[in-house]
């Protein structure tokens, strides 16, 4: 595979969100990073990084220059078939192999994927390990309490609202069951109607 000595390394400059790295034997992903140069000493890069394993979000602070090995990601179209209290249950739609994958792992992204809907599955080093969503889903709205005008003296304010995949949401209070709504995956905050 490689020559000995001739293992591939990314460097802390080469880092780009979205990025996986391997720290001490463990897979992160880089949420988010910045170079900092002080004014006496040498230079660092703070780190936002989720751990692939349990989705643990830690702050890390790196020497500039600090090399690591790279991590081989693919994403691949899988279908989530259900959610079983433990683990989370999807099919590969091409070879028809079902995984599934601890549910405390896909909390989040679980929160806006309904039965049935294809993914994106992100491979790490050949073990599935997370969903990929698009930055923003559209779901209906199954359940919320009728706005009341008068509720607040500017006419705004929000309420919470169950979608049809069991997240709860705050929607602006003119939002009603039935509608659907655009919810930003990353913050699970409401964008707009759909």
């Amino acid at each position: 595979m490689f020559a000995e000595g001739l293992i591939p390394t990314i460097s802390t400059n080469q880092f780009k969100n979205g990025n996986h790295i391997e720290v001490e034997g463990t897979v992160f992903k880089i949420l988010e990073f910045q170079h900092v140069k002080p004014g006496k000493g040498g230079a660092f890069v703070r780190t936002k990084l989720r751990r692939a394993a349990d989705g643990a979000v830690i702050d890390r602070t790196f020497r500039a220059g600090e090399k690591f090995r790279p991590i081989h990601t693919e994403a691949r179209k899988m279908q989530f078939l259900y959610a079983d209290g433990t683990d989370a249950h999807f099919m590969d739609g091409e070879t028809f192999e079902q995984i599934a994958l601890s549910e405390s792992s896909v909390e989040e992204p679980l929160k806006y994927i309904k039965p049935n809907e294809t993914i994106d599955m992100l491979y790490i080093d050949g073990e599935p390990a997370d969903i990929q969503l698009s930055a923003s889903v559209e779901l209906e709205v199954t359940h919320t309490e009728p706005g009341v005008r008068g509720d607040t003296a500017s006419g705004g304010g929000s309420k919470p609202a169950t979608v049809e995949t069991g997240a709860t949401v705050n929607v602006p209070l003119f939002v009603n069951i039935g509608d659907r709504i655009k919810v930003d995956t990353r913050s699970g905050a409401y964008m707009s109607r759909a």
